[in-house]
């Protein structure tokens, strides 16, 4: 499992762009997550990649314009799950908040 993390400039289609690279191979995208990074745009991705599919996806995203750079790391098995694991919905948040403070 490896996680891309991708600065890019928020032109039309940039995002576009970044996660056609990864459905155009076929890959699962496990996660992805996008948000405002100073005066540019971050893309996070987990996915399950080979080193072949790996050097493929840093060429194409390197080759559009609008991305800054590029950067991979791997992730352990074992932290996989607790680290990407899914935020509860805000009402359950707040009614969690409503009983501590009763």
């Amino acid at each position: 499992m490896q996680i891309f993390h991708i600065r890019y400039r928020n032109a039309q289609g940039a995002l576009m762009r970044i996660l056609n690279a990864v459905s155009r191979r076929g890959l699962d995208l496990t996660s992805v997550h996008a948000e405002y990074a100073g005066h540019d745009h971050a893309a996070t991705l987990m996915l399950e990649v080979s080193h072949k599919q790996m050097g493929q996806l840093f060429r194409e995203w390197h080759s559009i314009v609008d991305v800054i750079d590029v950067r991979s790391n791997g992730v352990l098995r074992e932290h996989e799950e607790a680290v990407w694991a899914p935020h509860p919905p805000a009402s359950v948040a707040e009614q969690s908040a409503r009983a501590a403070r009763a």
